[in-house]
């Protein structure tokens, strides 16, 4: 199952070319850049874990992709995203994030079903990923 959060997450996934070429748009926006992962892609879990800090004060594409490869290095087998984040009065939020790794294999979600009194039904989805192992051992 592929995990789609994120922009292009319906796409393949992108190239280092044209990972370059979003994060020049998104540098040359002003906006800062943050790298993220997670061994955990449920859709609810939008605070993935930062890998270092934003970078407020780069602006050019190459010094993003060097952290980016870092962090492919450090977590081969978690989710990356690469977010930006504007800063301007008004907005003060992500405007722009897509996933740059995957794990090899992607476990999916199951669908938990409870019911309720009253003939309801209420419906929740569990990754795989947490059933198997504890954090940072899923994958």
């Amino acid at each position: 199952m592929r995990i789609t959060q994120g922009t292009f997450s319906y796409l393949p996934d992108l190239t280092d070319e044209q990972i370059i070429k979003q994060l020049d748009y998104a540098l040359g926006q002003g906006w800062a850049v943050g790298i993220e992962y997670t061994d955990d892609p449920h859709p609810r879990n939008t605070y993935w874990e930062m890998f270092g800090n934003p970078m407020f004060d780069v602006s050019d594409a190459a010094g993003v992709m060097l952290e980016l490869q870092q962090c492919r290095k450090t977590f081969p087998d978690h989710y990356i995203r690469v977010a930006a984040f504007d800063s301007t009065h008004g907005t003060e939020s992500v405007v722009l994030s897509f996933i740059v790794n995957r794990p090899k294999v992607e476990p999916g979600f199951r669908l938990i079903r409870t019911e309720e009194p009253g003939r309801t039904l209420r419906y929740s989805i569990e990754s795989y990923a947490v059933q198997r192992s504890p954090e940072g051992e899923r994958y």
